[in-house]
This record gives structure tokens, C-alpha cells and sequence, in this order.
């Protein structure tokens, strides 16, 4: 049985001052690990428009697997908005295809052969997505090896302290940068912790193997219960940092899968979301030299 890689969540259009571009964190995390080598697959859904026909048109061409779910709500799109720094704002819009992912038969077949996937909290802002997610985490393969990774992903006020922490005790890796970091340890009570007490004690309440911090120009941070590994971000000139993140998860959870040592998935990482930040949208070719 051949085992997958899935981005579950929002798939979308995101809206930028040049066009638009396909986004939402799942299918950018899907096509980056299909680059390097993974059979993956988005999971989400799409309205039965000119926009949800564009989605399959280009994850066709780039040979993006997905399963998507078809519904009378429009597809989704994301007005986005980049500073000087090229630092994104985002205005999503609401009820949307994506907020209506059924869980089906043929759903939880995938979750049966999913080793790793990426999911995060803005498509459980809806009950029947964030039910789907729910089972689909669920239904998936038991044992060490087998990823659940939440990529947070606080956007707007997409987001409620249930659907957090829910989304923390089933998953076994957190994805958070360091503003999410600050939301979450004052829920948590942890103000007067520096950075590594408080992703150490949300290791060990969420029993989670580890707990992936970035910090944007100040660098990245990956915690386990028995180690810490730090890395400076690589200089880059920063065209737009769309898709960053997703890159960065999708370098690192493949680097792992391929046995490697979580120092090496985490300079791995670093180097592909810097390329990342280098280029237009969130979807650019890697280069040969980032594929393990």
C-alpha cells in the first residue's frame, strides 16, 4: 500500500498586487514535499466556478495529487496585501468551498495511508472541516514514525481557544512563529518564561515530540523534549515571504521521513524557505540543490 503525505485544509486563490496565485497552507505544503520525491496530496474543497476548475487545471500541471470535494459555495480567496518588506496582510474571505470539506469513505481510506500531514486552524473554523480533520487524524496509522503536524496558523479571528487546543492533543509536532508563540503562552499563563521554557512546557503538557518555533529574520528554533536546535535565517533579498512557512514544514517533515537527523531537516528547511522568500508567490520550483 503506498503511503502518503496529505495537506489537509484550505486550498484557495491568493489574491496579490501581481495576480493571483494558488495558496492556502495545505497545497503548498503538498506540492513542496511532492518536489522532494513524496507521493502527497492536498485535501480540501472547491466551488463549482471558473476558480475551483483553475485550482485542478494547475495542480494538474504541477503534478500535485489532491482530493478535492466539490459544493455549491464559491471557491476560496484571500486579498493579500505586502508591506515594504514584503511581509503579507491577508483578508480571507468567509463561507467558502473550503469550509465545507465532507468526511467520506474515500477520505478515510487516505488517512489510512497517511505517514504525514499538515493541517492548522483556519479551516477548522467551520464545524463540518474542522469534524473532517478531526476523523481524518483519527483514522490515520499508529506508531512513532507517523506525523501530525499543526501549522497553527492564527489568521484574523479564524480561530478559537477550543479549536487550539483541541488541535494540540492531536497532533505530536507544533509549527508556530514567535508572535503565535506570545497569543499562546498568555492563554497558558507562561509570560514569565523566555521562549525555551515555554515551548518546553507545551511539549510536555501536549505530550508532542517536538515543537517547531520560527522567528523570521532572528531565526528558527526546533524542541524536543531532549534537545534544542537553533538556526540563523539565510540573508536573502526578499521579494515576498508568501508560502515561507509552508516550505519550511514541508522541507523539514521530508528531511525526517528520508531518516535524517533533525539537525540536518532543520538547516534544510532554513534554506529552502529563504528561496522561498526570493521568489514570487508561494509555488516556485526548488532547485536541484535543495532536493535531498
Amino acid at each position: 500500500m503506498e503511503k502518503l503525505i496529505v495537506g489537509l485544509g484550505e486550498i484557495l486563490w491568493d489574491m496579490l498586487p501581481e495576480g493571483k496565485h494558488l495558496g492556502g497552507a495545505p497545497s503548498n505544503f503538498a506540492f513542496h514535499t511532492t518536489q522532494f520525491g513524496f507521493k502527497s496530496k492536498v485535501v480540501s474543497a472547491i466551488g463549482d466556478d471558473v476558480l475551483g476548475q483553475e485550482i485542478v487545471d494547475l495542480l494538474k500541471q504541477r503534478n500535485i495529487d489532491f482530493y478535492l470535494s466539490k459544493n455549491n459555495y464559491s471557491t476560496g480567496t484571500v486579498q493579500v496585501q505586502l508591506d515594504s518588506n514584503g511581509i503579507p496582510t491577508y483578508q480571507i474571505t468567509e463561507e467558502v468551498a473550503w469550509d465545507y470539506i465532507p468526511f467520506t469513505e474515500e477520505l478515510k481510506e487516505i488517512a489510512k495511508r497517511t505517514i504525514c500531514v499538515c493541517f492548522g486552524t483556519l479551516a477548522q473554523r467551520n464545524e463540518m472541516s474542522r469534524n473532517t480533520v478531526l476523523k481524518f487524524l483519527q483514522n490515520m496509522p499508529k506508531g512513532n514514525t507517523v506525523l501530525k503536524i499543526l501549522d497553527i496558523n492564527l489568521r484574523q479571528n479564524f480561530y478559537t481557544w477550543p479549536t487550539i487546543e483541541q488541535s494540540l492533543y492531536a497532533c505530536n509536532i507544533l509549527k508556530i512563529n514567535d508572535e503565535e508563540l506570545i497569543l499562546l503562552s498568555k492563554k497558558l499563563g507562561l509570560t514569565h518564561k523566555n521562549i525555551q521554557g515555554q515551548c518546553q512546557f507545551i511539549l510536555q503538557l501536549y505530550s508532542l515530540k517536538m515543537v517547531i518555533l520560527t522567528c523570521g529574520v532572528k531565526g528558527s528554533y526546533v524542541f524536543t523534549p531532549e534537545k534544542k536546535s537553533f538556526k540563523p535565517t539565510t540573508p536573502v533579498d526578499v521579494v515576498d515571504t508568501v508560502g515561507a512557512g509552508d516550505s519550511f514544514t514541508a522541507a523539514f517533515c521530508a528531511t525526517l521521513l528520508k531518516g535524517k537527523s533533525i539537525e540536518e531537516a532543520h538547516q534544510r528547511a532554513v534554506d529552502v524557505s529563504a528561496y522561498i522568500c526570493s521568489c514570487a508567490g508561494a509555488m516556485p520550483m526548488l532547485k536541484e540543490e535543495h532536493i535531498l
